[in-house]
């Protein structure tokens, strides 16, 4: 499968998480959030101006800065799980 960056999906679109490029610390703060591989996500929107992305794991909303979502890898999902 191929994967992207989290911060190239569009509003509406689901992945799969499959892999976290981070330091240590930010890698615990995903963590503690919900951003697991393997976990399901949904990009629910986009701010302007290169702001955070407000994205959806199971019932919990976040937002993530760009910056944080370009080291997140993702595997495109045509369906939420």
């Amino acid at each position: 499968m191929t994967t992207v960056s989290l911060s190239t999906l569009k509003p509406g679109e689901f992945a799969v998480i499959a892999a976290l490029h981070t330091d240590e610390a930010l890698y615990h703060r995903l963590a503690a959030m919900g951003f697991r591989i393997g976990k399901h996500i949904e990009l629910v929107r986009r701010a302007k101006f290169a702001g955070p992305l407000h994205v959806r794991i199971g019932t919990t909303d976040i937002m993530l800065r760009r910056i944080d979502a370009q080291r997140i890898d993702v595997t495109p999902a045509s369906t939420p799980q």
